[in-house]
């Protein structure tokens, strides 16, 4: 075994090359992490911490806060995939598999509870900066876990009658009638930029400006956004608030109707967001949310479940991290 684990510390090395620009040396690539049999690499770390450090670029930090926080993100990002690949390894060893179909079906059931077309999940799931292939994968990677949980963990799980009305009482917000927001929106610029831009704060102004006099948003929509929905004037569709990305929540449960936010800092670039209308929603009875309740309930316990399962996996695995 230490022969093993010797093999797998010359090949961190012998893994990272180098491109020389000058005298500079760029890391392209090397091993992080060794799991048991498996490596994870820094290209696949770089790879998901690509977003976090476009956000963070925009905001033009010190050069040393910049490291530190890219750092703490990338040691955060490490771990994370450690816990995957320990949760994959045993997924393999069982045998479990999810088809195509399975996907689908989560996907109509997710469609079926918010009320969503597959066009409306589409502009929702980009609203929180994320594509329908990656959501499949999501949704893929949960319902195994949650079959790895219910096999290898062996733990009852109950969800009862009381359980599922404690929760509906002491969460009103999610089951009082919250209103439904019709949105539309401007892409001003991409990521790389900030809100703080001297270019972007006068045409904001200009927005404003011509919003006072008469313009319609759709028709500015359609001659300052650069997303892809400009020719539709900008047009969202309907959204609860917590259908939004979480950094949106407060900046749209704040407007009201016929109100646009200020320049917003968002995965997709700058985007000023207008509440077109404002749809009240009443209040839903237990019985027609039970089911949905006792899901998310389920779904917290095989977390909790799950996450002290993964804590025992990695006591008995050979982790070795490469900082």
């Amino acid at each position: 075994m230490k022969y093993f684990w010797a093999l797998f510390a010359f090949a961190a090395v012998l893994l990272t090359f180098v491109s020389f620009a000058g005298a500079r040396p760029e890391v392209v690539d090397r091993i992080v992490a060794v799991v048991n049999d498996d490596i994870i690499r820094l290209r696949e770390v770089e790879r998901q911490l690509q977003p976090l450090r476009q956000q963070l670029d925009s905001r033009n930090l010190p050069e040393e806060q910049m490291r530190e926080q890219l750092y703490e993100a990338r040691m955060q990002l490490i771990d994370e995939l450690i816990n995957e690949t320990l949760a994959d390894q045993q997924i393999e060893q069982a045998g479990i598999q999810v088809g195509e179909a399975e996907v689908d079906a989560a996907i109509e059931q997710v469609k079926q509870r918010n009320r969503y077309t597959d066009e409306q999940l589409r502009q929702a799931l980009e609203m929180q900066g994320m594509s329908m292939e990656q959501y499949r994968g999501e949704l893929r990677r949960q319902i195994l876990r949650s079959r790895l949980v219910n096999r290898k963990v062996k733990s009852s799980i109950v969800i009862t009658d009381e359980d599922i009305q404690r929760y509906y009482e002491e969460h009103p917000d999610e089951y009082g009638g919250n209103p439904r927001y019709k949105l539309r929106n401007i892409l001003l610029a991409g990521p790389d930029k900030n809100v703080d831009d001297p270019k972007i704060r006068s045409r904001i102004r200009e927005i404003r400006d011509a919003l006072d006099n008469g313009a319609s948003f759709g028709e500015l929509a359609e001659k300052y956004s650069g997303a892809q929905n400009a020719e539709e004037g900008g047009e969202l569709g309907e959204f609860a608030v917590n259908d939004l990305a979480r950094d949106l929540r407060p900046v749209i449960a704040d407007l009201e109707e016929g109100e646009i936010s200020d320049g917003v800092e968002t995965r997709q670039g700058i985007q000023i967001f207008y509440v077109e209308e404002i749809i009240e929603a009443p209040s839903e009875p237990l019985e027609s949310v039970a089911a949905e309740i006792e899901e998310k309930l389920y779904n917290e316990q095989v977390d909790e479940k799950y996450r002290t399962w993964l804590e025992s996996l990695r006591e008995n695995a050979h982790i070795r991290i490469f900082r």
